[in-house]
């Protein structure tokens, strides 16, 4: 009994818990705006407002589909473009400068930014115009059946209404039929003169006259009754429902326009972090460039090692003997640039001063000092350069050689390494048997000690080579000056007098100087270029050493030199210049000197009438093959 008392307290107290929440939502219920009940009588005006809305729709879907194709355009010009700039094979050996290497940079984050674009055409495609093209499709249908079913609504009530209106006016011509016969009776009643036949048929009208009206009373009244529930029925449930359909369909189209922009801003949103980052990259990029280390890596990259020329002496006439003067060594020197390879390069070339005579006679001595300098490889590489690299200039060629030296340590150290795996993989087979058969390790092992020996072969070469181009002195500061000499293992230059400077003073011989030394070689372009081995004094003193030079030569034994390759001319050329010898495009020639940096070659031809032809060409104008 008293758990009874306590407990109907907490009863009644949920029962109004619940009443109130009831009301609460009857309350928020009512104050929902719909167009059911406020718009009960819009319904034209319903159906404009959702097609426009739907229009809309349709217009955003337009709107993505052009969206997206300007993003892939602009993806694919944005590839296009970098494709377009991408650098040349011949352009690689560039890509050591900053500059470049940053420029190289842009373009990858370009290329990603192209990319990003192409991510975001796509999900709009995939996500946002097909989820509208759906959702357009799907309002249209619910729309045309909401507006079918309310069109079906209208028609019953306008059907309804219509009858109602025709039982009306056949009540009330009934009605008035009725009173029409009511006072014929009574005038007939009150006519004396009609007999009772007559009056009774008076009567019998007025009784169906009565009927009928009452019929069409109630026929009016039934179709009123059946008229005001339908529309009862039509304003309050039946077509109000069909309002709310609609609302909720544009609603859900509203509210996916929403969902869609904003979906379309989150797929822009995505790639933003991306996006920022390739922009970080390409000014990381731009940042990277530095112009310091560019302009050394030019220095290092063409820098000859050549001194610039001296400076040209002064020649006065007056006081130099006519004949010395007219066999001066100087010339008006031209000066030209040089290429990467230390070629001259000039429209024209002077031809080196000499005869014949100067060209091919000179001592034992002397002979084996030049081929004793010659003792590297000379043979083409693939690219066109001598395997020593000698035709560079001497920091180019040291540069070249200590690449190719490190390329080949890496090579040795690759195939030690391999040599020695296969070794460790011959001990454990020959351990264990059954692991395999160290026959098979035997062949990849003969191959790679063959291959090392190889390397190791070419590495030591190449580092002879290196260390000759270390030791050998330049022989000329620059394609102005004179060459330079060697005189019993010393270095000496041929001045313009015809004397000569050395270095090291001669120890072991008495030879004068012309005799023990080479003659003087010049640049073409000073006009001056005579053979290493040519006559002591020839073209260098005065015209008594001259004189004694040339009856040295025929004095002395003439000894050939070796050739040292074969040449044939590409072009044509006339010898107009003592020490130069004319050629045609096409003729085979013998190599017996290299050139020495100054843009000249010695060559040799047969000559049925004396023997043989020597002198200088053009090196730009043959093509050599020297023998190995």
């Amino acid at each position: 009994m008293w758990q009874t008392d306590q407990e109907e307290p907490a009863q009644q107290q949920k029962l109004a818990e619940s009443e109130n929440a009831a009301a609460a939502a009857a309350q928020n219920s009512n104050n929902k705006m719909s167009w059911g009940t406020d718009l009960w009588d819009q319904f034209d005006n319903l159906s404009l407002h959702t097609n426009r809305g739907i229009d809309v729709l349709d217009k955003y879907a337009n709107f993505l589909r052009d969206r997206v194709a300007i993003e892939t355009e602009y993806a694919g010009k944005l590839r296009r473009l970098v494709k377009n700039y991408q650098p040349k094979k011949k352009e690689e050996e560039d890509n050591e400068f900053t500059s470049r290497q940053a420029f190289r940079n842009l373009l990858k984050e370009v290329g990603d930014l192209a990319g990003q674009r192409e991510v975001v055409s796509e999900t709009l495609q995939l996500q946002i115009i097909q989820g509208v093209t759906l959702l357009s499709k799907t309002l249209r249908e619910d729309r045309k059946k909401c507006l079918n079913d309310g069109t079906v609504l209208q028609q019953t009530l306008s059907a309804q209404l219509s009858s109602l209106e025709r039982a009306k006016r056949n009540y009330d011509k009934a009605y008035r039929d009725s009173e029409k016969a009511v006072e014929n009776h009574k005038k007939a009643d009150m006519d004396f003169n009609l007999s009772r036949a007559e009056v009774e048929r008076y009567k019998n009208i007025m009784t169906s006259k009565i009927q009928q009206s009452d019929d069409a009373k109630n026929e009016y009244a039934n179709q009123l009754q059946k008229t005001n529930n339908l529309q009862q029925q039509h304003y309050g449930t039946l077509l109000p429902a069909v309002f709310n359909r609609l609302q909720e369909l544009d609603e859900k189209r509203t509210r996916g326009i929403r969902e869609f922009i904003i979906g379309a801003a989150d797929v822009e949103s995505s790639v933003a972090p991306i996006i920022a980052r390739c922009m970080e990259g390409i000014v990381k990029a731009g940042e990277s460039i530095n112009e310091q280390e560019d302009s050394l890596k030019v220095i290092e990259r063409y820098q000859s090692g050549f001194q610039p020329p001296a400076d040209i002496p002064f020649e006065d006439l007056s006081k130099m003997d006519s004949s010395i003067a007219t066999q001066s060594n100087y010339s008006s020197v031209t000066y030209n640039h040089l290429t990467i390879k230390g070629t001259i390069s000039g429209p024209k070339f002077k031809k080196p001063r000499g005869g014949i005579l100067n060209s091919i006679f000179g001592s034992n001595k002397q002979r084996q000092i030049i081929e004793a300098c010659i003792t590297m490889k000379n043979s083409l590489t693939a690219d066109g350069q001598k395997e020593d690299f000698s035709d560079l200039p001497p920091n180019q060629q040291r540069k070249k050689l200590q690449a190719k030296i490190a390329e080949l340590q890496h090579k040795v150290d690759q195939e030690t390494n391999t040599r020695d795996g296969l070794m460790k993989m011959k001990i454990v087979y020959e351990a264990n048997s059954s692991l395999g058969n160290p026959m098979t390790v035997e062949g990849q092992l003969n191959e790679s000690e063959h291959e090392l020996e190889k390397l190791k072969n070419d590495l030591k070469k190449y580092q002879g080579y290196l260390d000759k181009a270390n030791q050998l002195q330049v022989v000329n500061n620059s394609p102005q000056s004179n060459r330079n000499q060697l005189q019993n293992g010393h270095r000496t230059s041929r001045h313009s007098n015809g004397s000569a400077s050395a270095d090291d003073h001669n120890d072991g011989d008495d030879q004068p100087d012309d005799a023990g030394s080479l003659s003087s070689s010049a640049s073409p372009e000073s006009g001056l270029g005579t053979s290493h081995t040519s006559l002591p004094g020839s073209g260098q003193g005065s015209a008594n050493e001259n004189a004694m030079g040339e009856e040295t030569c025929y004095e002395t034994e003439v000894e050939l030199l070796q050739p040292l390759g074969t040449c044939r001319a590409l072009y044509p050329f006339e010898a107009t210049s003592e020490g130069s010898i004319p050629m045609n495009e096409g003729e085979e020639l013998q190599v017996i000197e290299n050139d020495q940096g100054d843009g000249w070659t010695r060559v040799r031809r047969a000559n049925n009438s004396n023997g043989w032809d020597e002198g200088f060409v053009p090196t730009s104008y043959i093509e050599c093959t020297l023998f190995a």
